[in-house]
């Protein structure tokens, strides 16, 4: 395993991040593993070096998060362990989502509680939220790691005029800032690189892209994917532009370049993805332990500037999408 440094923070952590995701019950989704068939992909992600931890409260509504802090029991000095909140938990009760003082407050501590955990090392909010003024969100989050609940906060997509107007707003007042950007990136998806990207390196800020196989599209030939079990049912996939705007000759050209190369698709893009000096750690989502070692393997392969170039030719601008 390779380890880096989490922008600012000071925390050292795996260059895979196992996202969560997939932990919790298929009532969510019919491809989520439930907590028998979770914990071991989690106990091999340990022995494979991995220190890094990423869910949310809304995965299978607070499942996941409670599998994760189970299987992590014992571990717990050992790991970075990364939630998210912003996303309606309850749908009789309004204030269960958003990020008013009220919201944050009460789902951090649910989280807390699922977790079995006295500190969060890293707290996201989930998306931004227009209904509440940046200052009263930062200023909450301010007060939950002088509370010691959370040691840093970070943040998820969202456009950047929004990112730079946090980031202002906590410099101003001296609060904690966002000291990472969970955003949509993959070889199919690269809107990012407009103006989001650029700007997290001017500010130091770490980048742990989300979807970073493209909801699985981009580990097996486009006329494949429909075959899967989330490509049946997972029609969120379908929001995405991934085949769009070139998309499907970037796919072919990840298959014939894992060919090549004697590994996998999903290996090729993960490798594209490191190599990104923008991108700290990817957050790989699994549902096998097979998946998951190939996903490590990912580290040892080597992709030239002339392969780099020959995945990305093809890219072309797509509407912008995951700030929903």
């Amino acid at each position: 395993m390779e380890y880096t440094t989490l922008g600012r923070t000071g925390l050292e952590v795996s260059r895979i991040a196992l996202g969560c995701m997939s932990f919790g019950s298929s009532d969510w989704r019919p491809w989520v593993l439930d907590q028998a068939e979770s914990e071991p992909i989690i106990e091999r992600a340990i022995d494979l070096g991995i220190n890094f931890f990423d869910t949310a409260n809304v995965y299978s509504l607070g499942e996941s998060e409670r599998i994760l802090g189970n299987a992590l029991d014992g571990y717990r000095e050992d790991s970075v362990v990364a939630t998210k909140g912003y996303f309606q938990m309850d749908e009789d009760n309004p204030n269960s989502g958003g990020l008013s003082r009220k919201a944050i407050e009460q789902e951090l501590q649910h989280s807390l509680d699922r977790l079995g955990m006295e500190t969060i090392d890293l707290y996201q909010t989930h998306r931004w939220d227009g209904q509440t003024p940046i200052e009263t969100t930062m200023r909450t989050l301010d007060d939950a790691v002088r509370r010691g609940e959370v040691r840093y906060v970070g943040t998820s997509s969202m456009w950047a005029h929004q990112f730079a107007e946090a980031l202002h707003t906590s410099e101003q007042l001296g609060l904690e800032r966002y000291e990472t950007m969970q955003n949509h990136y993959n070889l199919v998806y690269r809107e990012e690189e407009r103006e989001m990207l650029p700007f997290t390196q001017e500010r130091d800020v770490a980048v742990l892209p989300w979807s970073p196989l493209a909801r699985g599209y981009l580990t097996r030939p486009d006329d494949a994917i429909d075959a899967t079990t989330r490509g049946e049912t997972e029609e969120r996939m379908y929001d995405h532009p991934y085949r769009e705007g070139g998309g499907r000759e970037v796919n072919a050209r990840v298959e014939e370049l894992a060919e090549d190369e004697g590994v996998t698709m999903a290996q090729i893009a993960l490798a594209w993805l490191l190599h990104k000096d923008w991108v700290d750690a990817p957050i790989v989502g699994t549902t096998s332990v097979e998946h998951l070692e190939q996903a490590v393997e990912a580290l040892d392969i080597s992709l030239s500037r002339s392969n780099m170039e020959y995945l990305e030719e093809p890219y072309e601008p797509v509407r912008v999408s995951g700030h929903e």
